[in-house]
């Protein structure tokens, strides 16, 4: 006899995955799912508030799992931010992949890619506050409001870099994925690259010198 879930917010998650996975849909009320699960109604209401959140709740879940495993690690704190970087997108995705089934007819469920990602807006924040801890190099801009753009500007291409990602995950078909860790590796790897302040740095340096020494150039 199989092992009954315990009714708790990991469990109601669990039973509502299997749940999907069995109809491919949504069930059509709480009081139905509840029903069917074997437990009250009202239990499911102390947990979430509808099936939406639920939804929404297993990606930033899978999130937190991800971030507490990583922190686990001794060598973590020490790693640049590219390699933190690459540490969350390996890590996250092998929870993915461990769960694909139920993302991959959670995201193909609606046709409508905008409510496909309403999904994904509690991930989006807490993936951009993550990315905000990030020990990455800016230009120094000496202006707070350019620095404010500039560093909103990053975390929503950096967020973009994951929606990406994550449809290029979702439409792999090779062995183990191997083609996504390639893609994460390359992808992390030249937005860093393109990132690099050193040449803008340059740039600048040597802007200033042509300005200071401009008269040294009249023809």
């Amino acid at each position: 006899m199989a092992k009954k879930k315990e009714i708790n917010k990991e469990g109601i998650l669990s039973l509502y995955i299997d749940y999907f996975l069995e109809h491919n849909k949504q069930p059509q009320s709480v009081y139905l799912f509840a029903k069917h699960a074997g437990f009250e109604e009202g239990l499911f209401y102390k947990h979430y508030a509808s099936f939406n959140q639920i939804e929404q709740n297993f990606f930033t879940s899978l999130f937190d799992n991800t971030l507490e495993l990583l922190g686990k690690s001794e060598e973590f704190a020490s790693y640049d931010a590219r390699t933190q970087l690459l540490s969350f997108y390996f890590t996250y995705f092998e929870m993915l992949t461990a769960n694909r089934s139920f993302v991959v007819a959670l995201l193909k469920e609606d046709k409508n890619k905008l409510k496909s990602l309403s999904k994904l807006s509690e991930l989006r924040k807490s993936f951009k506050q993550f990315y905000d801890t990030l020990d990455i190099e800016k230009i120094d801009l000496k202006q707070e409001k350019l620095i404010e753009i500039q560093e909103k500007t990053m975390s929503e291409m950096a967020w973009f870099q994951f929606i990406f990602t994550l449809k290029f995950w979702i439409e792999d078909t090779s062995i183990s994925f191997e083609k996504t860790d390639i893609f994460i590796e390359k992808s992390v790897n030249t937005s860093f690259d393109l990132m690099d302040t050193t040449p803008f740095k340059s740039l600048i340096d040597f802007g200033k010198f042509m300005w200071h020494e401009r008269g040294s150039f009249k023809m």
